[in-house]
């Protein structure tokens, strides 16, 4: 095959293939983010750190009590989605009154706290995850691993099926009806409070989901989610604070810009989602998929 600009098909699909992988982590974080700042207008910084615990627990399931990857990747994030139940109702709830700010502050103290505990249990260095499903495919101008290809594909599927749930189905009307006006969704018979909490418990089963799919890419690690959310936040703010459908179509894309960045100009590679985002910012403040209130 021909080169593309002097650079071998290999190297540019590798790459192409390696963003998709990115960006769908990217579209799955910042589709959790958004479900929870949509829904209950808080600023979960802590959601890095949530994504680390979905992989630790696939890890600890494994080791531990020999549990395989296909049934953690039901487990692990039913039980990072209860801790976070339960951070919700003791701490989060007290703050829904408040600027987003006392949000912005609980929750990233609370990724300080939890990094430091698995820090301190396990250590930063990381630790390996078998790949569930060995091997690939040599489709000629590039070889597939077929665990990064389900990756990709499966995150899609998750993430459309997120957007169907909230947009289209009469939960969804419900979730987005308590967001706007709670008070007359109560009188109607709906437990807010207890919708609140189911919702921000299904945010951080998200974020625990990638972070658990991510476990036999990356090595798992008490430190794998703490530059990650950073780039997650900036992904949000492109596609827009509480919108699904941008955090998913930016996810993905923004992987894939990153990729062929580092086939480019490599330097640019780490921080081209936020000159992205700073020129977003300044043409479109509210994202683009955001609505200007």
């Amino acid at each position: 095959m021909f080169d593309f600009l002097g650079i071998p098909p290999q190297a540019l699909f590798g790459q192409m293939l390696l963003g998709l992988i990115n960006g769908a982590f990217y579209a799955m974080l910042s589709l959790g983010l958004a479900v929870i700042f949509g829904m209950l207008n808080v600023i979960n910084f802590a959601h890095g750190a949530q994504y680390m615990m979905g992989a630790f627990a696939a890890w600890l399931l494994l080791g531990i009590l020999d549990i395989p990857f296909w049934a953690s990747l039901v487990i692990a994030p039913i039980l990072v989605g209860l801790f976070g139940i339960v951070l919700e109702r003791l701490l989060l709830k007290r703050l829904y009154h408040l600027d987003h700010l006392y949000g912005f502050l609980l929750t990233f103290g609370l990724s300080l706290v939890i990094e430091g505990l698995f820090r301190w249990q396990w250590g930063s260095s990381g630790a390996p995850y078998p790949s569930p499903i060995p091997g690939g495919y040599n489709l000629g101008f590039m070889f597939l691993p077929t665990y990064r290809g389900f990756v990709v594909v499966a995150a899609l599927v998750i993430c459309l099926v997120t957007w169907y749930a909230i947009e289209r189905t009469k939960l969804g009307a419900y979730l987005r009806a308590a967001t706007e006006n709670p008070t007359l969704v109560n009188a109607f018979g709906i437990n807010v409070p207890r919708l609140i909490t189911i919702t921000y418990g299904a945010g951080v089963a998200l974020a625990a989901l990638a972070g658990v799919l991510a476990a036999p890419i990356q090595q798992v690690s008490a430190l794998m989610g703490t530059n990650l959310v950073l780039v997650v936040f900036a992904v949000v703010v492109i596609g827009g604070m509480g919108s699904i459908m941008g955090s998913i179509v930016t996810g993905f894309g923004l992987g894939l810009v990153e990729g062929m960045t580092k086939v480019f100009y490599p330097p640019a590679s780490n921080t081209v989602i936020f000159v992205v985002m700073a020129i977003v910012l300044l043409i479109k403040p509210a994202g683009l998929f955001g609505q200007t209130k």
